[in-house]
């Protein structure tokens, strides 16, 4: 290929040389070597002179070669489309031949702008690289195969799928010449080149194309071959591989699924701990792929103790460098991890579709061999079940049994097999719990800190059984004691022991529930003691804890006394913290959860905490319009917790918002959040909407009208990229509806329109949305059906299969009100939906509403009058399951 004529100017090669090397300098002024750049990066051929540079500098400007290809890079990957042809051929002209440079740096550096190149541009407009990579892969000089080795990777990293399409004026996909290639160098003997090979042939396991799956066999052979590579780079990768297949093409595997296992049991004990990490990745995806378990039975007990051995606490361990940390060490902002709101989501399920947070994060952040041996043994348990007991239990009575000192760590990770397995053996270990429940709670008490924070997490993985043996007097004294135990551990002085118990604590309080309102007095006291000693990340746990408990326990917390312990130090930490501080969010969320539980009861602080939760919307919507003359950074997470929030206040208080709600601008402020273009601050919005028209519609009458447009808008075509704002949306029109009546005729068509379609096509939408859909589209019908009923055939069918999935309660009844009111309006539109309705009514297990129930056998025996004047009851009456006929008959006397 012939370089493009052009030659870079001495003064302006100089100039950039100069600049790059004043870019490696640790002491140099930032902001005038950024000026510098911009000015030279306005040069139209500035791109060229990096190529120059990185491909051709001697001397001094050697050392700069590496910092041109980076900005070279940098600049192709962000500004391809702007490059002038004739410079992209200098650039692609000069860096070919430096793909086998003798200098690694050089050649790495190259590697990558030819993976950038082809992202962009394909090998259609590079056929020379094709070319050149081929020539450099056939030849025996080192340097050509690494860089070209290196290259593809990058490529098959970045978009296997490019390497895997056709080309024009290429007789074969690219896949298929190197495929080939690359299989041979899986036996070089450079380490490097066998590791780049084997590295590059996995990018394309899961896209799985033919030219792989034709060579399957010699690529399996590749690796049984390299299971024992001197590098440990290239066993991981081939413990990677296996594990890849295992997901995707389970069946090449099969027939040598036992000699696997057996490489995967040598390796899970490899020296190399990546490569036992990556080895041990193994069982999770065995067990994930629905093998048949009989392939890894027989290899159950090797394969336990393994497990076992690995979840020892490794030398370097974080946890272990950690251990001597007490609680009165502030913490690093590096140990405070990035917390995420939820948005609240309403209605029918009320959030109970909502991600829950990882109970089984352990106490430790970063994934290691421990934490993934400990999700093989949970795995695996879940497969086997109680099978794997009596090969576990007797090691773990080995390793507990230890009094010495050193073999502490032994301890600590039979206590956490036990919790691994703590789901699936329930019920094999069930005979044995009640004693397993007494040596955790004497755990919790053990000098160590790690074997007491483990032994609260182990105790958590049993909160469920623990909270049913609480019903029965012994259970009782076993329940106190656990709880006893928790509670002196959230007041330990190790930060990882309050962390764990706090945790447990907040998983048994969702279980025991109102269990523990005759303990109320003695956790809120250790509670709010452990409140005055934390620091700020396991603050955060703490709040959540105390909002768990009020979940938990409703209204029992609504009692003066309790009130009085936890209210004035969460006031006098809500004072303390800015408007900016992110420690608010924890504590804003906590605030929801006791507003709600306390209901009435918040009066006292609810003018307060109404005023600051506005403020705070106010101050960040002030911040996103116009952040040039505000004193805070606009941070949307403001507005959603205190969004939240307001709901608790709301449903918490119920009428009595009223007064607080007429002196502020809150309808203003959240029709403004409502129409929002952040997802989740539509969300919360539309979530406090339907609490506040539940609590005092009369404050929003004035712009109701413009509420229902922008509700309206979110059940439009983008329905499945925001399902849980369409869901809030739909609910908060819904409870609109049965406020306002017929006030709510002018949306509700374009409501109707948008609903069909979400109860007709349900994939890709939550349980949440569809009921919540069928229960709005019933409340529409019953305040207006003189509107819905005329088009009652088009939604019939699908509405009924919603409704006949929706839990009893009083939203399930304004639904079937809803169809009452239209069956009465329109019979005959739901005459070919008879089945389907009748399907739905059969639902209810029992209408507690005696009107209601009175409604609806009034619109069956109609039917029954009006097909048996066409003498059709039977045939529509009879193809009705039996079981439902008699229930039908028998509730409603047909």
């Amino acid at each position: 290929m012939a370089t493009a004529a052009w030659h870079p100017q001495e003064d302006g090669l100089k100039e950039i040389c100069g600049l790059l090397e004043q870019y490696r300098l640790p002491t140099v002024d930032q902001s005038r070597i950024w000026q510098q750049h911009q000015r030279c990066s306005q040069l139209p051929d500035f791109n060229n002179y990096l190529a120059f540079i990185l491909c051709r500098a001697e001397g001094d400007a050697v050392n700069i070669r590496q910092a041109a290809g980076l900005l070279l890079k940098n600049n192709l990957r962000n500004n391809y489309q702007l490059i002038q042809p004739g410079h992209l051929q200098y650039i692609k002209a000069e860096v070919l031949p430096c793909l086998g440079s003798s200098d690694f740096g050089v050649r790495s550096t190259v590697g990558t702008i030819v993976s950038v190149v082809v992202q962009h541009g394909g090998f259609q407009s590079w056929p020379e690289l094709y070319q050149a990579l081929v020539q450099c892969l056939d030849g025996n000089d080192y340097n050509h195969m690494e860089g070209a080795l290196g290259a593809l990777f990058k490529i098959a990293e970045d978009l296997p799928e490019m390497l895997d399409s056709e080309v024009p004026g290429f007789a074969d996909r690219p896949i298929s010449i190197f495929i080939p290639r690359l299989l041979q160098f899986f036996t070089s003997e450079y380490a490097v080149l066998r590791k780049l090979s084997l590295g590059t042939v996995n990018q394309f396991i899961v896209l799985l194309p033919s030219a792989l799956f034709i060579n399957m066999g010699q690529y399996l052979q590749g690796l049984f071959s390299l299971a024992n590579d001197s590098s440990g780079d290239v066993r991981k990768l081939v413990c990677a591989a296996l594990v890849q297949l295992l997901e995707v093409q389970p069946s090449a595997l099969q027939p040598h699924m036992k000699n696997i296992i057996e490489y995967m049991l040598q390796a899970n004990k490899d020296s190399d701990k990546d490569v036992a990490l990556e080895a041990c990745e193994f069982w999770s995806a065995f067990c994930e792929a629905h093998i048949p378990p009989d392939f890894l039975r027989e290899f159950l007990p090797r394969l336990v103790d393994i497990l076992l051995d690995n979840m020892v606490y490794a030398d370097d361990d974080e946890a272990l460098q950690d251990e001597d940390e007490d609680e009165n060490a502030p913490d690093r902002d590096q140990d405070i991890k990035p917390r995420f709101h939820q948005s609240r989501l309403m209605g029918a399920t009320d959030g109970a579709e909502e991600d829950e947070d990882d109970d089984d994060a352990d106490i430790i952040n970063s994934w290691n061999l421990r934490k993934c041996s400990a999700a093989g043994l949970d795995i695996l348990s879940t497969v086997f079940g109680d099978e794997i007991l009596p090969i576990l239990l007797p090691l773990v009575q080995v390793r507990l049994s230890t009094t010495e000192e050193s073999a502490w760590v032994q301890k600590e990770a039979a206590i956490l097999a036990l919790g691994a397995v703590a789901e699936g053996c329930i019920s094999g270990l069930s005979p044995h719990l009640a004693q397993i429940v007494v040596y955790l709670v004497s755990f919790m008490e053990d000098t160590r800190p790690l074997v007491r924070s483990i032994s609260c997490w182990t105790l958590s993985r049993y909160s469920k059984w623990i909270a049913e043996v609480a019903q029965s007097p012994e259970g009782q004294l076993q329940f106190d004691a656990i709880l006893k135990g928790l509670l002196r551990r959230i007041l330990d002085p190790h930060k990882r022991v309050q962390e764990a118990a706090c945790s447990a604590f907040a998983t048994l309080e969702e279980e025991a529930a109102e269990d523990l309102a005759p303990r109320l007095e003695l956790i809120l006291q250790h509670l709010m003691y452990a409140f005055g000693t934390y620091q700020r990340r396991n603050l955060r746990i703490l709040y959540d804890a105390i909002g768990t408990l009020a979940d938990a326990v409703g209204s029992e917390l609504n009692n003066p006394k309790y009130l009085e312990i936890l209210m004035p130090p969460l006031i006098s930490k809500w004072k303390q913290l800015l408007d900016n501080d992110k420690d608010l969010f924890p504590l804003l969320e906590c605030f929801t959860s006791i507003a709600q539980a306390f209901g009435p009861g918040f009066t006292p602080y609810a003018e307060p905490v109404f005023m600051r939760c506005i403020n705070l919307i106010r101050i960040h919507q002030v911040a996103k319009a116009d952040p040039q003359n505000t004193s805070v950074n606009y941070d949307k997470e403001f507005i959603v917790c205190s969004l939240d929030l307001l709901s608790g206040l709301a449903e918490g208080l119920g009428s009595s918002i009223e007064s607080l709600v007429s002196r502020s601008d809150l309808r203003d402020l959240l029709l403004q959040c409502c129409a929002d273009e952040a997802p989740d601050v539509r969300q919360s919005a539309l979530a406090l909407l339907g609490d506040l028209v539940k609590a005092c519609a009369v404050h929003l009458q004035p712009r109701l009208a413009e509420f229902l447009n922008v509700a309206a808008k979110q059940l439009g075509q983008d329905v499945k990229e925001n399902v849980s704002v369409a869901n809030n949306a739909c609910w908060a029109i819904g409870e609109v509806a049965v406020k306002i009546r017929s006030d709510i005729s002018p949306v509700v068509l374009t409501v109707i329109s948008s609903l069909v379609p979400i109860l007709s096509n349900t994939e890709g939408l939550n349980k949440s949305l569809l009921e919540n859909s069928a229960i709005t589209l019933g409340r529409l019908g019953w305040v207006c059906p003189e509107l819905v009923a005329p088009h009652m055939e088009h939604f019939m069918q699908p509405w009924c299969r919603a409704l006949g999935m929706i839990r009893d309660d009083f939203e399930k009844e304004d639904a079937f009100r809803g169809l009452c009111a239209m069956v009465r309006s329109n019979p005959g539109g739901a005459v070919n939906s008879f089945v389907y309705m009748c399907e739905a009514i059969g639902s209810w297990h029992e209408i507690r509403s005696k009107e209601l129930s009175l409604e609806i056998a009034q619109v069956l025996h109609g039917y029954k009058q009006m097909l048996s004047q066409s003498k059709s009851w039977e045939q529509y009456f009879g193809v009705l399951d039996a079981t439902l006929r008699d229930k039908l008959v028998n509730t409603y006397g047909l």
